[in-house]
Protein backbone atom coordinates (compact mmCIF):
# COMPACT_ATOMS: atom_id res chain seq x y z
CA UNK A 1 0.00 0.00 0.00
CA UNK A 2 1.24 3.16 -0.96
CA UNK A 3 2.34 6.22 1.83
CA UNK A 4 -0.57 8.56 0.65
CA UNK A 5 -3.64 6.45 1.00
CA UNK A 6 -1.89 5.25 4.47
CA UNK A 7 -1.71 8.47 5.70
CA UNK A 8 -5.64 9.29 4.19
CA UNK A 9 -7.17 6.66 5.79
CA UNK A 10 -5.23 6.96 9.61
CA UNK A 11 -5.98 10.65 9.66
CA UNK A 12 -9.39 9.72 8.34
CA UNK A 13 -9.58 7.35 11.21
CA UNK A 14 -8.35 9.44 13.65
CA UNK A 15 -10.37 12.82 12.49
CA UNK A 16 -13.89 10.50 12.90
CA UNK A 17 -13.01 9.09 16.10
CA UNK A 18 -12.68 12.35 17.25
CA UNK A 19 -15.61 13.86 15.38
CA UNK A 20 -17.78 10.67 17.11
CA UNK A 21 -16.37 11.79 20.63
CA UNK A 22 -16.79 15.35 20.04
CA UNK A 23 -20.34 14.76 19.29
CA UNK A 24 -21.40 12.08 22.50
CA UNK A 25 -19.35 14.63 24.58
CA UNK A 26 -21.92 17.30 23.49
CA UNK A 27 -25.00 15.38 23.95
CA UNK A 28 -24.41 13.72 27.26
CA UNK A 29 -23.43 16.75 28.77
CA UNK A 30 -26.26 18.66 27.51
CA UNK A 31 -28.47 15.89 28.96
CA UNK A 32 -26.99 16.14 32.05
CA UNK A 33 -27.25 19.99 31.78
CA UNK A 34 -30.57 19.90 31.49
CA UNK A 35 -31.62 17.00 34.34
CA UNK A 36 -29.36 18.87 37.24
CA UNK A 37 -31.19 22.42 35.73
CA UNK A 38 -34.40 21.13 36.33
CA UNK A 39 -33.53 20.09 39.70
CA UNK A 40 -31.67 23.39 40.88
CA UNK A 41 -33.73 25.13 39.41
CA UNK A 42 -37.87 24.06 39.90
CA UNK A 43 -37.52 21.38 42.56
CA UNK A 44 -35.13 23.49 45.09
CA UNK A 45 -36.78 27.00 44.67
CA UNK A 46 -39.85 24.77 45.69
CA UNK A 47 -38.15 23.56 48.41
CA UNK A 48 -36.65 26.87 49.59
CA UNK A 49 -40.85 28.44 49.24
CA UNK A 50 -42.00 25.99 51.69
CA UNK A 51 -39.31 26.21 53.81
CA UNK A 52 -39.84 29.82 54.51
CA UNK A 53 -43.55 29.06 54.71
CA UNK A 54 -43.04 26.67 57.71
CA UNK A 55 -41.05 29.50 59.04
CA UNK A 56 -43.31 32.31 58.68
CA UNK A 57 -46.32 29.57 60.50
CA UNK A 58 -44.16 28.29 63.22
CA UNK A 59 -43.12 32.03 64.10
CA UNK A 60 -46.34 33.04 64.53
CA UNK A 61 -48.82 33.18 61.51
CA UNK A 62 -51.12 36.15 63.49
CA UNK A 63 -48.19 38.85 63.02
CA UNK A 64 -48.19 40.66 60.03
CA UNK A 65 -44.83 40.63 58.70
CA UNK A 66 -44.93 36.82 59.09
CA UNK A 67 -48.15 36.65 57.25
CA UNK A 68 -46.73 38.68 54.44
CA UNK A 69 -43.68 36.29 54.09
CA UNK A 70 -46.06 33.59 53.86
CA UNK A 71 -48.37 34.79 51.34
CA UNK A 72 -45.39 36.40 49.81
CA UNK A 73 -43.89 32.42 49.02
CA UNK A 74 -47.41 31.03 48.45
CA UNK A 75 -47.72 33.34 45.78
CA UNK A 76 -44.26 32.63 44.20
CA UNK A 77 -45.19 28.62 44.52
CA UNK A 78 -47.94 28.75 42.68
CA UNK A 79 -46.04 29.55 40.02
CA UNK A 80 -43.71 27.38 40.29
CA UNK A 81 -45.57 23.95 40.24
CA UNK A 82 -43.46 21.61 38.04
CA UNK A 83 -44.05 18.25 39.38
CA UNK A 84 -47.07 15.52 39.04
CA UNK A 85 -49.88 15.99 41.88
CA UNK A 86 -47.45 19.62 43.45
CA UNK A 87 -50.54 21.49 41.48
CA UNK A 88 -53.58 19.87 43.70
CA UNK A 89 -51.65 20.18 46.84
CA UNK A 90 -50.76 24.07 45.77
CA UNK A 91 -54.41 24.68 45.77
CA UNK A 92 -55.12 22.83 48.92
CA UNK A 93 -52.40 25.11 50.92
CA UNK A 94 -54.05 28.24 49.36
CA UNK A 95 -57.56 27.35 50.74
CA UNK A 96 -56.52 25.59 53.94
CA UNK A 97 -54.09 29.22 54.60
CA UNK A 98 -57.88 31.39 53.49
CA UNK A 99 -59.68 29.38 56.84
CA UNK A 100 -56.61 30.06 58.98
CA UNK A 101 -56.83 33.20 58.31
CA UNK A 102 -60.45 33.34 59.77
CA UNK A 103 -59.77 31.94 62.75
CA UNK A 104 -56.52 31.61 63.59
CA UNK A 105 -56.89 29.75 66.72
CA UNK A 106 -58.32 26.65 65.22
CA UNK A 107 -55.70 23.88 65.49
CA UNK A 108 -56.83 21.41 63.22
CA UNK A 109 -56.79 24.12 60.19
CA UNK A 110 -53.35 25.06 61.73
CA UNK A 111 -52.15 21.01 61.04
CA UNK A 112 -53.62 21.13 58.19
CA UNK A 113 -51.64 24.05 56.84
CA UNK A 114 -48.86 22.58 58.04
CA UNK A 115 -49.27 18.76 56.39
CA UNK A 116 -49.70 20.62 53.32
CA UNK A 117 -46.32 22.30 53.21
CA UNK A 118 -44.80 19.06 54.31
CA UNK A 119 -46.59 16.95 51.67
CA UNK A 120 -45.60 19.67 48.84
CA UNK A 121 -42.03 19.41 50.24
CA UNK A 122 -42.22 15.69 49.84
CA UNK A 123 -43.38 15.82 46.64
CA UNK A 124 -40.29 17.83 45.49
CA UNK A 125 -37.95 15.40 47.35
CA UNK A 126 -38.84 12.69 45.22
CA UNK A 127 -38.25 14.64 42.06
CA UNK A 128 -35.17 15.60 43.36
CA UNK A 129 -34.65 11.70 43.91
CA UNK A 130 -35.62 10.39 40.65
CA UNK A 131 -34.04 13.28 38.70
CA UNK A 132 -30.85 12.15 40.36
CA UNK A 133 -31.46 8.68 39.71
CA UNK A 134 -31.92 9.56 35.80
CA UNK A 135 -28.74 11.89 35.64
CA UNK A 136 -26.83 8.90 37.11
CA UNK A 137 -27.97 6.93 34.70
CA UNK A 138 -27.44 9.41 32.20
CA UNK A 139 -24.02 10.14 33.20
CA UNK A 140 -22.59 6.32 33.45
CA UNK A 141 -24.11 5.87 29.66
CA UNK A 142 -22.22 9.02 28.94
CA UNK A 143 -18.84 7.29 30.66
CA UNK A 144 -19.85 4.12 28.65
CA UNK A 145 -19.63 5.73 24.92
CA UNK A 146 -16.85 7.91 26.21
CA UNK A 147 -15.21 5.36 27.39
CA UNK A 148 -15.54 2.93 24.26
CA UNK A 149 -14.85 5.66 21.56
CA UNK A 150 -11.90 6.55 23.65
CA UNK A 151 -10.85 3.10 23.52
CA UNK A 152 -10.90 2.46 20.11
CA UNK A 153 -9.62 6.22 19.32
CA UNK A 154 -6.31 5.14 21.62
CA UNK A 155 -5.71 2.05 19.56
CA UNK A 156 -6.42 3.58 16.56
CA UNK A 157 -3.43 5.79 17.22
CA UNK A 158 -1.27 3.49 18.97
CA UNK A 159 -1.64 2.03 15.94
CA UNK A 160 -0.35 4.50 13.59
CA UNK A 161 2.36 5.47 16.46
CA UNK A 162 4.20 2.56 16.33
CA UNK A 163 3.96 1.62 12.45
CA UNK A 164 3.14 4.93 10.55
CA UNK A 165 6.65 6.80 12.01
CA UNK A 166 8.90 3.67 11.02
CA UNK A 167 7.27 3.50 7.54
CA UNK A 168 7.97 7.14 6.67
CA UNK A 169 11.33 7.79 9.01
CA UNK A 170 13.04 4.68 8.11
CA UNK A 171 13.27 5.04 4.30
CA UNK A 172 13.93 8.67 4.77
CA UNK A 173 16.83 8.16 6.47
CA UNK A 174 18.14 5.64 4.36
CA UNK A 175 17.59 7.86 1.51
CA UNK A 176 19.16 10.07 3.39
CA UNK A 177 22.40 8.23 4.39
CA UNK A 178 22.63 7.58 0.89
CA UNK A 179 22.73 10.81 -0.54
CA UNK A 180 25.57 11.47 1.78
CA UNK A 181 27.50 8.72 0.46
CA UNK A 182 27.49 10.47 -2.96
CA UNK A 183 27.91 14.00 -2.09
CA UNK A 184 31.06 12.23 -0.86
CA UNK A 185 31.51 10.46 -4.12
CA UNK A 186 30.93 7.22 -3.44
CA UNK A 187 29.07 6.57 -6.49
CA UNK A 188 28.46 2.83 -5.98
CA UNK A 189 26.09 3.41 -3.26
CA UNK A 190 22.62 1.74 -3.84
CA UNK A 191 19.00 1.93 -2.35
CA UNK A 192 17.08 -1.24 -1.62
CA UNK A 193 13.54 -1.00 -1.04
CA UNK A 194 11.37 -3.84 -1.56
CA UNK A 195 8.11 -2.12 -1.15
CA UNK A 196 5.44 -0.88 -3.69
CA UNK A 197 5.28 2.30 -2.23
CA UNK A 198 6.57 5.84 -3.59
CA UNK A 199 10.29 5.09 -1.74
CA UNK A 200 10.53 2.03 -3.97
CA UNK A 201 9.85 4.28 -7.00
CA UNK A 202 12.34 6.79 -5.36
CA UNK A 203 14.94 3.86 -4.55
CA UNK A 204 14.75 3.01 -8.43
CA UNK A 205 15.30 6.84 -9.50
CA UNK A 206 18.02 7.19 -6.89
CA UNK A 207 19.59 4.13 -8.21
CA UNK A 208 19.35 4.94 -11.95
CA UNK A 209 21.18 8.33 -10.98
CA UNK A 210 23.68 6.69 -8.71
CA UNK A 211 24.53 4.55 -11.97
CA UNK A 212 25.19 7.54 -14.10
CA UNK A 213 27.08 10.06 -12.25
CA UNK A 214 29.25 6.79 -11.46
CA UNK A 215 29.70 6.51 -15.36
CA UNK A 216 29.98 10.24 -15.96
CA UNK A 217 32.46 10.29 -13.05
CA UNK A 218 34.75 7.43 -14.61
CA UNK A 219 34.30 8.79 -18.30
CA UNK A 220 35.49 12.64 -17.22
CA UNK A 221 37.62 12.15 -14.36
CA UNK A 222 41.17 12.13 -17.12
CA UNK A 223 39.72 15.13 -18.54
CA UNK A 224 39.34 16.85 -15.50
CA UNK A 225 42.90 15.66 -14.38
CA UNK A 226 44.33 17.38 -17.76
CA UNK A 227 41.91 20.91 -17.01
CA UNK A 228 43.40 20.94 -13.58
CA UNK A 229 47.42 20.68 -15.10
CA UNK A 230 46.57 23.17 -17.23
CA UNK A 231 45.17 25.79 -14.46
CA UNK A 232 47.73 25.31 -12.46
CA UNK A 233 50.48 25.60 -15.54
CA UNK A 234 49.01 28.93 -16.05
CA UNK A 235 48.50 30.01 -12.89
CA UNK A 236 52.11 29.45 -12.04
CA UNK A 237 53.47 31.00 -15.21
CA UNK A 238 51.78 34.67 -14.63
CA UNK A 239 53.48 37.35 -14.15
CA UNK A 240 51.70 38.41 -10.74
CA UNK A 241 51.73 36.83 -7.52
CA UNK A 242 48.65 34.43 -6.75
CA UNK A 243 47.89 32.63 -3.72
CA UNK A 244 45.10 29.95 -3.50
CA UNK A 245 43.30 29.52 -0.02
CA UNK A 246 40.51 27.16 0.70
CA UNK A 247 37.53 27.73 2.82
CA UNK A 248 39.45 26.96 5.99
CA UNK A 249 42.53 29.48 4.99
CA UNK A 250 44.51 26.19 3.97
CA UNK A 251 46.96 27.40 1.07
CA UNK A 252 46.04 25.12 -2.30
CA UNK A 253 48.70 26.42 -4.41
CA UNK A 254 51.49 29.93 -4.38
CA UNK A 255 52.70 30.70 -8.23
CA UNK A 256 56.37 30.77 -8.99
CA UNK A 257 55.67 34.90 -8.85
CA UNK A 258 54.28 34.83 -5.32
CA UNK A 259 57.21 32.36 -3.73
CA UNK A 260 59.71 34.51 -5.18
CA UNK A 261 58.86 38.11 -3.46
CA UNK A 262 58.23 35.98 0.00
CA UNK A 263 61.44 33.76 -0.29
CA UNK A 264 59.26 30.73 0.26
CA UNK A 265 59.51 27.53 -0.97
CA UNK A 266 56.85 25.53 -2.33
CA UNK A 267 56.87 22.07 -0.60
CA UNK A 268 57.02 24.03 2.86
CA UNK A 269 53.23 26.08 2.30
CA UNK A 270 51.52 23.53 0.30
CA UNK A 271 48.71 22.66 2.16
CA UNK A 272 49.54 24.68 5.77
CA UNK A 273 47.23 27.01 7.05
CA UNK A 274 48.12 31.12 5.81
CA UNK A 275 47.70 32.11 9.30
CA UNK A 276 50.69 29.52 10.33
CA UNK A 277 52.76 30.76 7.41
CA UNK A 278 51.97 34.43 8.22
CA UNK A 279 53.43 33.69 11.61
CA UNK A 280 57.02 33.63 10.04
CA UNK A 281 56.73 35.49 7.17
CA UNK A 282 56.15 39.75 7.43
CA UNK A 283 55.10 39.79 3.81
CA UNK A 284 52.00 37.20 3.95
CA UNK A 285 51.10 38.96 7.29
CA UNK A 286 50.62 42.07 5.74
CA UNK A 287 48.75 40.12 2.54
CA UNK A 288 46.40 38.27 5.12
CA UNK A 289 45.73 40.55 7.59
CA UNK A 290 42.51 41.83 6.58
CA UNK A 291 40.90 38.56 5.28
CA UNK A 292 40.48 37.82 8.66
CA UNK A 293 38.63 41.08 9.75
CA UNK A 294 35.75 40.49 7.28
CA UNK A 295 34.29 38.08 4.90
CA UNK A 296 32.80 40.96 2.80
CA UNK A 297 36.43 42.45 2.53
CA UNK A 298 36.77 45.47 0.16
CA UNK A 299 40.20 45.96 -1.17
CA UNK A 300 42.81 48.55 -0.31
CA UNK A 301 43.42 50.59 -3.07
CA UNK A 302 46.63 51.94 -1.20
CA UNK A 303 49.48 50.10 -3.46
CA UNK A 304 51.71 47.54 -1.17
CA UNK A 305 55.60 48.56 -1.27
CA UNK A 306 57.77 45.01 -1.82
CA UNK A 307 61.81 44.60 -2.42
CA UNK A 308 60.98 42.33 -5.45
CA UNK A 309 63.95 42.42 -8.74
CA UNK A 310 66.55 43.98 -6.97
CA UNK A 311 63.90 47.07 -6.29
CA UNK A 312 61.14 48.92 -5.03
CA UNK A 313 58.26 47.59 -6.34
CA UNK A 314 54.70 48.38 -5.65
CA UNK A 315 51.64 45.92 -6.22
CA UNK A 316 48.16 46.56 -5.37
CA UNK A 317 46.17 44.06 -3.73
CA UNK A 318 43.18 42.42 -4.40
CA UNK A 319 41.21 39.61 -2.07
CA UNK A 320 38.79 37.30 -4.24
CA UNK A 321 36.36 35.47 -2.67
CA UNK A 322 35.05 32.01 -4.45
CA UNK A 323 31.47 31.31 -3.94
CA UNK A 324 29.31 28.88 -5.44
CA UNK A 325 25.74 27.42 -4.98
CA UNK A 326 26.08 23.83 -4.30
CA UNK A 327 23.72 21.99 -6.59
CA UNK A 328 20.33 21.71 -4.97
CA UNK A 329 20.33 24.71 -2.18
CA UNK A 330 19.85 28.46 -2.89
CA UNK A 331 22.97 30.36 -0.89
CA UNK A 332 25.77 31.11 -1.65
CA UNK A 333 28.82 28.89 -0.11
CA UNK A 334 32.59 30.38 0.59
CA UNK A 335 34.37 27.61 -1.07
CA UNK A 336 37.84 29.91 -0.61
CA UNK A 337 39.81 33.09 -1.62
CA UNK A 338 42.40 33.90 -4.21
CA UNK A 339 45.16 36.49 -3.37
CA UNK A 340 46.26 38.60 -6.08
CA UNK A 341 49.07 41.41 -6.39
CA UNK A 342 48.92 43.27 -9.62
CA UNK A 343 52.39 44.52 -10.15
CA UNK A 344 52.45 48.41 -10.74
CA UNK A 345 55.77 49.82 -10.60
CA UNK A 346 55.66 50.73 -13.93
CA UNK A 347 52.96 53.14 -13.74
CA UNK A 348 54.20 54.49 -10.38
CA UNK A 349 57.70 55.12 -11.94
CA UNK A 350 55.69 57.18 -14.56
CA UNK A 351 53.72 58.71 -11.77
CA UNK A 352 56.38 59.46 -10.27
CA UNK A 353 58.05 61.00 -12.65
CA UNK A 354 54.88 62.99 -13.69
CA UNK A 355 54.98 64.56 -9.99
CA UNK A 356 58.51 65.26 -10.18
CA UNK A 357 58.29 67.02 -13.85
CA UNK A 358 55.39 69.43 -12.37
CA UNK A 359 56.97 70.05 -9.24
CA UNK A 360 60.07 71.24 -11.05
CA UNK A 361 58.51 72.92 -13.94
CA UNK A 362 56.05 74.72 -11.35
CA UNK A 363 58.95 75.80 -8.87
CA UNK A 364 61.22 76.71 -12.19
CA UNK A 365 57.91 79.01 -13.25
CA UNK A 366 57.74 80.91 -9.77
CA UNK A 367 61.07 82.52 -10.40
CA UNK A 368 59.92 84.40 -13.81
CA UNK A 369 56.46 84.98 -13.26
CA UNK A 370 57.96 86.64 -9.88
CA UNK A 371 59.95 88.75 -12.33
CA UNK A 372 57.50 89.72 -14.63
CA UNK A 373 54.99 91.00 -11.54
CA UNK A 374 57.77 92.85 -10.12
CA UNK A 375 58.10 94.76 -13.79
CA UNK A 376 55.09 95.56 -14.21
CA UNK A 377 55.23 96.87 -10.72
CA UNK A 378 57.42 99.22 -11.83
CA UNK A 379 55.49 100.01 -15.37
CA UNK A 380 52.72 101.00 -13.37
CA UNK A 381 54.41 103.67 -11.16
CA UNK A 382 55.71 105.34 -13.56
CA UNK A 383 59.29 105.07 -12.84
CA UNK A 384 60.45 104.13 -16.03
CA UNK A 385 58.18 106.46 -18.05
CA UNK A 386 54.68 107.76 -18.35
CA UNK A 387 52.12 105.26 -19.76
CA UNK A 388 48.94 105.93 -21.91
CA UNK A 389 45.58 104.47 -21.41
CA UNK A 390 45.98 101.86 -23.76
CA UNK A 391 49.61 100.52 -22.79
CA UNK A 392 47.87 100.90 -19.07
CA UNK A 393 45.32 98.37 -20.18
CA UNK A 394 47.30 95.93 -21.48
CA UNK A 395 49.44 95.99 -18.19
CA UNK A 396 46.32 95.13 -16.12
CA UNK A 397 45.64 92.10 -18.40
CA UNK A 398 49.38 91.38 -18.04
CA UNK A 399 49.09 91.43 -14.61
CA UNK A 400 45.85 89.37 -14.78
CA UNK A 401 47.42 86.78 -16.89
CA UNK A 402 50.40 86.50 -14.45
CA UNK A 403 48.14 86.42 -10.79
CA UNK A 404 46.65 83.14 -12.90
CA UNK A 405 49.69 81.65 -13.99
CA UNK A 406 50.85 82.11 -10.05
CA UNK A 407 48.00 80.91 -8.76
CA UNK A 408 47.93 77.39 -11.26
CA UNK A 409 51.64 76.64 -10.11
CA UNK A 410 50.93 77.38 -6.54
CA UNK A 411 47.91 74.61 -6.38
CA UNK A 412 50.39 72.30 -8.82
CA UNK A 413 53.02 72.61 -6.31
CA UNK A 414 50.39 72.09 -3.75
CA UNK A 415 48.93 69.09 -5.92
CA UNK A 416 52.58 67.80 -5.76
CA UNK A 417 52.67 67.38 -2.32
CA UNK A 418 49.42 66.06 -1.85
CA UNK A 419 50.68 63.01 -4.46
CA UNK A 420 54.07 62.39 -2.99
CA UNK A 421 52.29 62.01 0.55
CA UNK A 422 54.99 65.02 1.82
CA UNK A 423 52.34 67.43 2.82
CA UNK A 424 54.36 69.57 6.04
CA UNK A 425 51.67 70.20 8.50
CA UNK A 426 52.06 72.42 11.61
CA UNK A 427 49.23 71.86 13.52
CA UNK A 428 48.85 74.15 17.08
CA UNK A 429 46.29 75.50 19.35
CA UNK A 430 45.30 78.41 16.55
CA UNK A 431 42.12 81.45 16.48
CA UNK A 432 39.67 80.35 14.74
CA UNK A 433 38.49 83.75 14.17
CA UNK A 434 42.17 84.99 13.17
CA UNK A 435 42.35 82.54 10.24
CA UNK A 436 39.40 83.35 9.01
CA UNK A 437 40.15 87.34 9.06
CA UNK A 438 42.98 86.32 6.87
CA UNK A 439 41.02 84.32 4.48
CA UNK A 440 38.63 87.74 4.40
CA UNK A 441 41.33 90.55 3.84
CA UNK A 442 43.15 88.17 0.61
CA UNK A 443 39.65 88.30 -1.02
CA UNK A 444 38.88 92.38 0.42
CA UNK A 445 39.82 94.05 -2.96
CA UNK A 446 37.74 91.03 -5.36
CA UNK A 447 34.80 91.27 -3.04
CA UNK A 448 35.14 94.82 -3.77
CA UNK A 449 35.06 94.82 -7.01
CA UNK A 450 32.28 93.05 -7.55
CA UNK A 451 30.21 95.11 -4.74
CA UNK A 452 29.92 91.22 -2.77
CA UNK A 453 29.66 92.07 1.17
CA UNK A 454 31.52 89.86 3.31
CA UNK A 455 29.31 88.90 7.02
CA UNK A 456 30.98 87.12 9.38
CA UNK A 457 28.79 85.97 12.51
CA UNK A 458 30.81 84.32 15.19
CA UNK A 459 29.88 83.45 19.04
CA UNK A 460 31.05 85.43 21.93
CA UNK A 461 33.31 82.90 23.30
CA UNK A 462 35.02 80.91 20.64
CA UNK A 463 37.69 78.20 21.60
CA UNK A 464 41.10 77.59 20.14
CA UNK A 465 41.17 74.75 17.06
CA UNK A 466 44.18 72.43 16.26
CA UNK A 467 44.94 73.48 12.70
CA UNK A 468 47.65 74.60 10.24
CA UNK A 469 47.10 77.98 10.10
CA UNK A 470 48.83 78.65 7.04
CA UNK A 471 46.86 75.64 4.81
CA UNK A 472 44.11 76.31 6.89
CA UNK A 473 43.97 79.97 5.53
CA UNK A 474 44.72 78.83 2.28
CA UNK A 475 41.59 76.44 2.21
CA UNK A 476 39.13 79.26 3.70
CA UNK A 477 40.75 81.64 1.29
CA UNK A 478 40.07 80.00 -1.80
CA UNK A 479 36.59 78.63 -0.69
CA UNK A 480 35.95 82.45 -0.19
CA UNK A 481 37.69 83.40 -3.55
CA UNK A 482 35.01 80.78 -5.28
CA UNK A 483 31.89 82.43 -3.39
CA UNK A 484 32.53 85.59 -4.56
CA UNK A 485 33.26 84.44 -8.13
CA UNK A 486 30.27 82.36 -8.21
CA UNK A 487 28.34 85.05 -6.66
CA UNK A 488 25.73 87.64 -8.40
CA UNK A 489 27.07 91.36 -7.97
CA UNK A 490 25.89 93.32 -5.10
CA UNK A 491 25.32 90.54 -2.94
CA UNK A 492 26.21 88.92 0.38
CA UNK A 493 28.68 86.28 1.14
CA UNK A 494 27.87 84.77 4.30
CA UNK A 495 30.71 83.18 6.59
CA UNK A 496 30.30 81.61 9.59
CA UNK A 497 32.19 79.96 12.86
CA UNK A 498 30.71 77.98 14.97
CA UNK A 499 31.19 75.32 18.05
CA UNK A 500 29.61 71.80 18.06
CA UNK A 501 30.81 69.01 20.58
CA UNK A 502 34.62 68.87 20.24
CA UNK A 503 34.31 70.70 16.57
CA UNK A 504 35.09 73.75 14.98
CA UNK A 505 32.81 74.70 11.89
CA UNK A 506 33.88 77.13 9.22
CA UNK A 507 31.00 77.70 6.97
CA UNK A 508 30.99 79.57 3.66
CA UNK A 509 27.45 80.75 1.99
CA UNK A 510 27.10 82.15 -1.08
CA UNK A 511 24.41 83.36 -3.24
CA UNK A 512 25.03 82.06 -6.61
CA UNK A 513 23.51 79.50 -9.04
CA UNK A 514 24.10 76.53 -7.15
CA UNK A 515 25.64 73.03 -7.48
CA UNK A 516 23.49 70.61 -9.90
CA UNK A 517 22.66 67.85 -7.68
CA UNK A 518 24.29 65.03 -9.99
CA UNK A 519 27.65 67.02 -9.29
CA UNK A 520 27.77 67.46 -5.95
CA UNK A 521 29.41 64.09 -5.11
CA UNK A 522 32.69 65.19 -7.67
CA UNK A 523 33.29 68.50 -7.04
CA UNK A 524 36.34 67.07 -4.81
CA UNK A 525 37.39 65.19 -7.74
CA UNK A 526 40.51 66.22 -9.10
CA UNK A 527 40.71 68.54 -12.34
CA UNK A 528 36.51 68.27 -12.29
CA UNK A 529 34.90 71.56 -12.99
CA UNK A 530 31.03 71.94 -13.33
CA UNK A 531 29.61 71.41 -16.79
CA UNK A 532 28.64 74.56 -18.36
CA UNK A 533 30.60 76.81 -15.87
CA UNK A 534 32.15 79.88 -17.97
CA UNK A 535 34.38 81.15 -14.35
CA UNK A 536 37.82 80.43 -14.61
CA UNK A 537 39.90 77.67 -12.52
CA UNK A 538 41.93 74.56 -12.98
CA UNK A 539 39.76 72.18 -10.88
CA UNK A 540 42.46 71.31 -8.41
CA UNK A 541 41.40 73.80 -5.53
CA UNK A 542 38.75 72.40 -3.67
CA UNK A 543 40.64 68.95 -4.34
CA UNK A 544 43.62 70.19 -2.52
CA UNK A 545 41.97 71.78 0.22
CA UNK A 546 40.37 68.21 1.57
CA UNK A 547 43.17 67.07 1.10
CA UNK A 548 44.69 69.53 3.43
CA UNK A 549 42.38 69.57 5.39
CA UNK A 550 42.06 65.50 5.97
CA UNK A 551 45.77 65.87 6.67
CA UNK A 552 44.85 68.02 9.61
CA UNK A 553 41.87 65.78 11.14
CA UNK A 554 39.24 67.35 9.81
CA UNK A 555 36.66 67.04 6.96
CA UNK A 556 34.56 69.45 4.44
CA UNK A 557 31.27 68.61 2.94
CA UNK A 558 29.28 70.73 0.63
CA UNK A 559 25.21 71.28 0.52
CA UNK A 560 23.85 72.70 -2.52
CA UNK A 561 20.27 74.18 -3.32
CA UNK A 562 20.54 74.43 -6.94
CA UNK A 563 19.35 78.30 -8.01
CA UNK A 564 19.59 79.33 -4.54
CA UNK A 565 23.59 79.03 -3.27
CA UNK A 566 26.01 76.65 -2.08
CA UNK A 567 27.64 76.24 1.40
CA UNK A 568 30.60 74.69 2.06
CA UNK A 569 31.80 73.29 5.74
CA UNK A 570 35.15 72.65 6.85
CA UNK A 571 35.35 70.82 10.48
CA UNK A 572 38.19 70.79 12.58
CA UNK A 573 39.11 69.59 16.23
CA UNK A 574 38.86 71.58 19.46
CA UNK A 575 42.18 72.66 20.78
Amino acid sequence: MKIKPKLTLGIGVMFLMILLLTVLSVIYINRLRRDTANILVDNYKTLDYSRQMLQSLNAGIRQHQHAAIFEKNLYLQEKNVTEEGEHYLTIKLAADYERLKLNFADSTVFESVSRDITDIMLVNMQAIARKSTLADHTSKDGILWLSLCGTVSFLAAFVMLVNLPGNIADPIRELTESIKQIASQNYAERLHFNNRSEFGELAAAFNTMAKKLQEYKEGNLEKIMIEKTRIETLINNMNDPVIGLDESKKILFMNSTALKISGLDAAEVSGKYIQDVAVHNDLIRSLVQDLFQTDNYIANKNPIKIYADNKESYFEKEIIPIKIIPTGETEEKLIGNVILLQNITPYKELDFAKTSFIATVSHELKTPISSIKMSLHLLENGELGTINDGQRSLLDSIEEDAERLLKITGELLNMTQVESGTIQLSAFPSDPLDIFKYAIQANKTAAEQKGISLELSTPQELPMVVADSEKTAWVLTNLISNAIRYSYENSVVRLQISSSGEKILFSVKDTGQGIPPEYLKKVFDRYFRVPGTKKEGTGLGLSISKEFIEAEGGNITVTSEYGAGTTFTVTLNKA
